[in-house]
This record gives structure tokens, C-alpha cells and sequence, in this order.
């Protein structure tokens, strides 16, 4: 199942809430675009989150992380792992610049608010995050960049689809501590 949440964690939290209540999915995959915060690192390049922070100072580990980028390198994508925050605004400049030197590589506004939902509603069922760049530190949002940039990214993340199922499969045949089988995967994109 795809479900789109909306932009923002106010959006993005409910939604997910909503959704993860009626259970029977056997992952969760938070999957759009984002800011790169730290250098070398290119639009249409991949992050996979290994935790999400916010600014509240949740924290919420990926155990499934390293599957997931190995899937995506496989497939041929670029892949940063490490840590997402998410904001509540679009972060630029010197934002970027502390959030890296906290050790954050991306920046988004949906990821903590869904996973805070998942450690609601369904604990126990793995999840990822990926993040498509469409924006960097050299090349913010607001740029005569942005448009291809973004249409770059559109492209990588159509290009993951075969990678993000051969990860769910993965997850499918491992076992796992769950009492019923989960059917499907909820993925979420980010608007």
C-alpha cells in the first residue's frame, strides 16, 4: 500500500497514526526527498537513515538500514547511511551547518513524526527512511538548480521502487518476533 501523508509533521504524524491502527502490514518504509546537510553529497543521490532525531530530542534507531542501502547500491544508486532530522521548516545555511556538525547527513519534515506513530501503533514492525537529495549546503532550495534537481530526484526515487521491494523481501523471509504474519508494506512519500 502508498500512502501519501502530506508535508510537515502535523500532517504526516496523524496520518500515519491513522493507518498503522488498522495494522496488518509487514513494513514501514518512509521514502521522498530531502536535504543533504553536510558536503559531498549530490541531488538525486540516496540517504538511508540509520535513526531519526527531532528536535524534541526523540530518537528512533533503523535496525533494517544496512539492508536497505545494500538493496539500492546493488540497484546501482548512490548511498549515504546515517542520521535524518527532521525539522519543522525548510533548514538553510547555518542550520545545515550545525545540523551536520550533530551528525545529522539529511534533513527532512515527515520522518520523526511517522516513526513516532509506528512506536505507537505497531512497535515491532521494521521500518526505514530514505531521502532522495533534491537540495544541498552548495545548492539550496531556492536556486535556478532546484527544477532539474528535483526532477533528478523524482527519477532516482522511481528508479529505487525495484530495490525497496527486494528489501521488503528480504525483511518477508527473515524471522521475526511478530505473533501474525504482515501482508504488506506501508511506504510513504513525502509531498
Amino acid at each position: 500500500m502508498l500512502a501519501r501523508t502530506g508535508m510537515g509533521r502535523r500532517a504526516a504524524g496523524p496520518r500515519a497514526a491513522a493507518l498503522l491502527e488498522v495494522g496488518g502490514y509487514g513494513a514501514l518504509l518512509v521514502a521522498g526527498f530531502g536535504a543533504a546537510v553536510g558536503p559531498g553529497v549530490r541531488p538525486g543521490e540516496v540517504i538511508v537513515a540509520d535513526r531519526v532525531t527531532d528536535p524534541e530530542g526523540a530518537d528512533h534507531p533503523l535496525g533494517t538500514a544496512p539492508e536497505l542501502a545494500t538493496a539500492l547500491e546493488e540497484a546501482g544508486l548512490r548511498v549515504h547511511l546515517g542520521t535524518h532530522r527532521t525539522a519543522d521548516h525548510v533548514v538553510r545555511g547555518a542550520e545545515r551547518v550545525r545540523l551536520h556538525a550533530e551528525g545529522a547527513l539529511a534533513v527532512d519534515m515527515e520522518a520523526a513524526a511517522v516513526l513516532a506513530a509506528r512506536a505507537a501503533h505497531a512497535p515491532d514492525l521494521p521500518a526505514a527512511v530514505l531521502r532522495v537529495v533534491v537540495d544541498t549546503p552548495e545548492r539550496e532550495l531556492v536556486r535556478p538548480g532546484t527544477l532539474p534537481a528535483g526532477f533528478r530526484a523524482w527519477r532516482v526515487l522511481r528508479a529505487a521502487v525495484p530495490a525497496l521491494t527486494a528489501w521488503h523481501r528480504q525483511l518477508a523471509a527473515a524471522p521475526r518476533p511478530l505473533t501474525s504474519p504482515q501482508p504488506s508494506t506501508l511506504p510513504q512519500e513525502a509531498s
